[in-house]
């Protein structure tokens, strides 16, 4: 059993951590769904190798047992949205990490909540800003199901939601301002261009 102060790990490192393009891959991951380590990537691999183990021993059993015990994982797995409520095994089978990663809360808080990066997602979440219905979560990597998407919110005491809003004014003045300095850099490039013209059809009648 061990000792309960160092519990077993609930996850598995790679055959061949230092494959070059596995590990580009990696950060690629890391990057793009604002995970901490890579402990939290190999964590997802396990979890997702787990579900697609219960779907091949559920295709390796008898038509009845499997007609018993299909439903239920099917069922859990749709409750958190990985898959739709008329999947079968073989979508159990073409799942990737990245259909995990995208159920945390951290991302579906980025795309949800308006954070330019994931990273000031999980700030805001670890920090106790993001709720899901009435409840605070500052796990980053709490799984979202699909009935709790809807509830997710800020939390009443907290003022990020005033700092989008600013930033967000601040960039749309900025955007206008942006436009006639190009604008006005695309006149003086014509202007440029028609003084030079007839200097080069002088040069060349010459």
């Amino acid at each position: 059993m061990g000792d309960p102060k160092y519990p077993r790990r609930v996850w598995r490192k790679p055959k061949r951590p230092l494959n070059y393009e596995l590990k580009m891959e990696e950060l690629k991951t890391l990057g793009t769904f604002g995970l901490r380590t890579k402990r939290e990537l190999w964590k997802a691999h396990t979890e997702l190798s787990r579900v697609r183990h219960q779907a091949r021993s559920l295709l390796a059993l008898r038509q009845e047992v499997r007609a018993e015990k299909e439903p239920i994982l099917m069922k859990s797995l749709a409750r958190i949205g990985l898959v739709s409520s008329d999947a079968t095994l073989d979508d159990v089978l073409n799942l990737n990490v990245n259909d995990l990663l995208a159920r945390r809360l951290q991302t579906i808080v980025t795309k949800k909540l308006g954070f330019k990066t994931p990273y000031q997602a999980r700030q805001a979440v670890i920090h106790g800003h993001i709720m899901v219905g009435e409840r605070k979560v500052d796990i980053p990597s709490y799984t979202v199901t699909i009935a709790e998407e809807e509830s997710i919110h800020f939390s009443p005491e907290s003022k990020i939601p005033a700092m989008l809003e600013k930033t967000q004014s601040e960039t749309k003045e900025e955007a206008p301002a942006a436009e006639e300095a190009t604008e006005a850099a695309a006149e003086e490039a014509t202007e440029a261009a028609a003084e030079e013209a007839p200097k080069d059809e002088s040069s060349s009648t010459e």
